[in-house]
């Protein structure tokens, strides 16, 4: 590793032990071929492996350290023998690892540093200093906000620290600092020791917490400034606490307190990066049987090398396309799925040991049971619980007789045993993971648990290998995924409770049974997650995951559980109109048609069209019947064809009445009388949530019936219902995607771009001129061929490809962006976002044309759907926090619809909330991704969402 060209010097400390732990938990439980543990050993190296390809070259290390923590027992001990004394022992697989660390650390030929009686923190806190005073800048590697306390120092010599926290590729420095603590760098400390460290045993004073330390220390400017005020201040408990406790908080900022003059056992000049010796590194990987990595060092892509430096730039090589089924990864040494391995947990005992294992493990899968599919009305009949391969559990909670007169069986009492799980599932030391935990988030708030941090292996296998199958169509269900990836056949619901009129329901399950099927589910999961989380590092899917989908699940969790109120009389008036009007339609239709048929049959009424009637265009599929979908209705009207033209409009108003006024009066929950649709973060390929049960995206926008659908939704009294929908955003996208100057100036100025486009195409503006151009801006975005935009435009494909040709002359950028695009995808097979979301297309290369133009069309789009729908991802995930800081609790975000959000807010609320919203959706791609284009947002509010709009 040659050190980068630079005069000053920057030296970056990793902070190794954070990552032995975090590699620990994060990754399979994998054995080298001596049968020695290495799960964490593989997880630190890919870990150090990506740090290496991280750093740039403009701002990267000319020196760097790994730091690494040496014993359990360090100088603060004797200060305070309970110090860390609630740390449960290191897992008795990760004894084995450290020294095997070390050895990886040693292997790149980096400096890796330990030191009896000290800590990792303050061997950093001693380097970091004399590396500054020397005018050297200083990076630590770590998110420990005990490190924080270091950020935004400077010495006389010019050196500065600042940290980077690699997870969420994250730089910290002081105003990041300020925004997590509410107070500078240098009263970090006196935060801590007020408020106190679970995790360390610190103790701080009994009954602050963070937001009462931050105010005090705000307050006051320091600790003994707060601690001399107490007897000033108004009788209470916190003065009495600040009084009584003086000495504990004093003994608390000592051991929070770096130590940041200890020696250095290894000078700082012995950090220099120079080049690694490859042989070390390979030897390493060989012994170990990471062949993976080892075949990366040999191959020279993306690792570091003997002819690379720590900090290389990204060499431009394709990758072949992947397995159709997605990466299939070796089974680590796991026995096989053993369903008489479980236990059915019946007594307090025996869960508070499950408990107490889960805290000691960090991370536990888990799973509901329940009475019902809607998270909103089924009962709790019970959780699952799994630790590791074959190690599972199941607490019953609501399991019955089949009859009154069945003898109820043994099981813990649901509020009892909630009550104990609840510091678990809400404690942020355990991962929660869960299949589809959305559901799980919603069935437990409703129970007072607020479930979190959590990790979804649905989630996760959508942002690893969406599209990616020989269908095109990648299912990301447990069954699915149990058996592509487990090679395991799972017990299925229909299996346990039969089907039909003789089906029961889970609560009915003999207890032997349910814990088979459901400690199965948790155990299964359990094991996606540990197959799933390596595969985001080393193929490149933890930043979406991390910093789009994953911080969704919540997100969308609660607004399912917030639903929308309807008007149930409007919707009934609605349903009653449609009523009348499909009677006439059918009634005009058959007179039309020269007599009675079944309107809704395709087979006679395509004989009805070509037939009887004899319209030209009607082709027949293979069973013999004639065509007559939306495209061979919309030819025929455009054709005059007046029974077309009605039969869509009979089509139309029986689907509305059929899916929205009859289905959402029958959706109404009888317990909020409020509808609450399910999004799935899985349903679109390109990244889109959809909606189900009821589906609130298909009600249509533009026309007058869609309106009154819409009015029907409305706001509590009191309330106001507030729209808020991105304008235009995906030619926005297509605009800084494929760096289009005449239409990125256009949005600049706040230019009607389809004006602008009819302009460029047609030389003048008209209401004609300009809706053909709009038709063509979204439609070549599409991939349309001549003839699809012949049969939109009405003209003859010639015709079409000759405005095709004019707009890429007018638009280079747009059939620059098409090739590159398209050359992408069929070379390493799948479309990615500006965020990094991949979307596989595994027939792009087919010899059948339909397959491979099909394929191309959703190529060309996906990166540009698929980045809209990241940044109004984004944007709802920012929206909570934002409106909580801006004083405005009360504003729900309720629906996302397309490119559309939909807040619920007391009438007095919207003033302050708009330009919150506006702002939060307006900043959503930043600072991940710098737009060149404006984001618009435009805004409505109305007692209705009709009115909103």
């Amino acid at each position: 590793m040659d050190t980068p060209d630079s005069s000053k010097r920057h030296l970056y400390l990793v902070d190794g032990s954070a990552y032995i732990f975090r590699a620990y938990h994060r990754l399979p439980p994998l054995t080298n071929p001596r049968g020695v543990p290495v799960g964490a050993v593989y997880g630190y190296t890919t870990m150090l492996w990506k740090l290496a390809e991280d750093l740039h070259k403009a701002d990267g290390p000319t020196h760097l350290a790994v730091i690494l923590d040496k014993g359990s027992t360090t100088f603060r001990n004797a200060l305070y023998d309970q110090y860390k004394a609630n740390r449960p022992p290191p897992p008795e697989d990760l004894v084995p690892q450290f020294p095997l660390i070390r050895d990886a650390t040693r292997a790149f030929s980096l400096a890796c540093i330990e030191e009896d009686d000290l800590e990792a923190d303050d061997l950093i806190a001693s380097y970091a200093r004399e590396a500054t005073r020397l005018g050297w800048d200083v990076t630590i590697v770590s998110s420990d906000k005990d490190l924080m306390q270091l950020v935004g120092t400077c010495s006389e010599g010019g050196g500065c620290i600042d940290m980077l926290d690699t997870m969420k590729n994250l730089r910290i420095g002081i105003p990041e600092v300020i925004e997590k603590f509410g107070v500078p760098p240098e009263l970090v400390g006196d935060v801590l020791a007020l408020m106190g460290d679970s995790v360390d045993n610190v103790p701080g004073i009994r009954g602050i917490g963070p937001k009462t330390a931050t105010k005090l220390i705000q307050e006051h400017g320091g600790l003994e400034n707060a601690l001399a005020a107490a007897p000033a201040m108004k009788a209470g408990k916190l003065r009495e606490s600040l009084i009584e406790q003086a000495e504990m908080a004093r003994l608390s900022r000592v051991l929070v307190a770096l130590k940041e003059d200890c020696p250095l056992p290894i000078p700082l000049e012995d950090f220099a990066l120079g080049q690694i010796p490859r042989d070390p590194l390979a030897a390493f990987l060989e012994e170990h049987g990471f062949t993976s990595l080892l075949r990366r060092l040999d191959d020279g892509k993306g690792s570091p090398g003997p002819k690379t430096q720590l900090n290389p730039a990204k060499p431009e090589t394709g990758a072949a396309p992947a397995a159709p089924q997605g990466s299939r990864q070796p089974l680590p040494a796991w026995p096989t799925v053993d369903l008489a391995a479980y236990q059915c947990v019946q007594s307090m005992g025996e869960l508070q040991q499950w408990i107490a294992r889960a805290f000691a493990a960090r991370v536990v899968a888990i799973d509901t049971e329940t009475s019902a599919l809607d998270s909103m009305q089924a009962d709790l009949v019970g959780i699952s619980m799994a630790l590791g391969p074959n190690d599972a559990c199941y607490i019953p909670l609501g399991h019955r007789g089949t009859d009154m007169f069945a003898e109820m069986p043994l099981q813990l009492d649901r509020a009892e045993a909630v009550a104990a799980l609840k510091p678990l599932l809400e404690s942020d030391a355990v991962l929660k993971v869960g299949q589809n935990i959305k559901y799980d988030l919603t069935v437990l708030a409703r129970h007072g648990v607020d479930v979190a941090p959590i990790d979804d292996t649905m989630v996760m296998s959508f942002c690893l290998d969406a599209g990616r199958s020989e269908t095109g169509i990648a299912g990301h269900g447990m069954d699915e995924l149990a058996d592509r990836h487990l090679g395991h056949t799972t017990m299925t619901f229909k299996e346990l409770c039969g089907t039909g009129k003789k089906a029961i329901s889970f609560a009915e399950v003999p207890l032997a049974d349910a814990t088979r099927y459901a400690a199965e589910d948790a155990d299964v999961t359990w094991r996606l997650h540990r197959l799933f989380a390596p595969r985001l590092l080393e193929e490149g899917g933890t930043r979406i995951y991390q910093r789009v989908d994953r911080p969704l699940v919540t997100v969308v969790a609660g607004m399912e559980r917030a639903g929308i109120k309807v008007d149930r009389e409007r919707l009934a008036g609605l349903s009653a109109t449609f009523t009348t009007r499909i009677a006439e339609l059918e009634a005009v239709i058959h007179e039309k048609a020269g007599g009675p048929f079944t309107i809704g049959s395709p087979k006679q009424l395509g004989e009805v069209l070509f037939d009887r009637l004899g319209y030209k265009g009607g082709k027949k599929g293979k069973t013999g019947q004639y065509s007559t979908d939306q495209s061979v209705l919309e030819g025929l009207a455009a054709q005059g064809a007046e029974v077309a033209t009605l039969v869509l409009e009979w089509r139309q108003l029986s689907k509305l009445k059929s899916t929205y006024t009859e289905a959402l009066q029958a959706a109404i929950n009888p317990q909020t009388g409020r509808v609450h649709t399910s999004y799935s973060l899985v349903g679109a390929q390109t990244g889109r949530l959809s909606s189900n049960e009821p589906n609130l995206q298909n009600i249509p926008i533009r026309t007058e019936i869609g309106r009154q659908i819409r009015d029907a939704f409305v706001a509590e009294q009191g309330n106001v219902l507030l729209a808020a929908d991105y304008s235009q955003i995906e030619l926005r996208l297509a605009a800084h995607m494929a760096d289009v100057p005449a239409l990125k100036e256009a949005f600049a100025g706040g230019e009607d771009i389809h004006a602008r486009t009819a302009m460029e195409m047609f030389g003048t503006v008209d209401r004609d001129t300009r809706g053909r151009a709009k038709t063509i801006n979204f439609a070549i975005l599409y991939g349309i061929s001549r003839w699809g935009l012949a049969g939109r435009l009405g003209c003859t494909a010639e015709e079409a490809q000759a405005m095709i040709d004019r707009y890429f002359e007018r638009f280079p950028g747009i059939q620059r962006y098409i090739h590159d695009t398209l050359e992408k995808v069929r070379e390493c097979g799948y479309s990615e976002t500006l965020f990094g979301r991949k979307t596989w297309f595994p027939r792009i290369n087919s010899k059948n044309q339909a397959e491979r133009q099909g394929s191309e069309r959703a190529a060309i789009n996906a990166p540009i759907q698929g980045t809209s729908a990241d940044i109004i991802k984004r944007a709802m995930a920012r929206m909570g926090p934002a409106l909580i800081e801006a004083g405005l609790p009360n504003v729900r975000m309720l629906l996302q619809v397309h490119d559309e959000l939909v807040f619920e807010l007391p009438e007095g609320d919207v003033e302050a909330a708009r330009p919150v919203i506006e702002r939060v959706m307006a900043g959503a791609a930043e600072p991940s991704v710098r737009l060149t284009v404006p984001l618009g947002v435009e805004i409505g509010t109305g007692l209705s969402w009709g009115a909103a709009h």
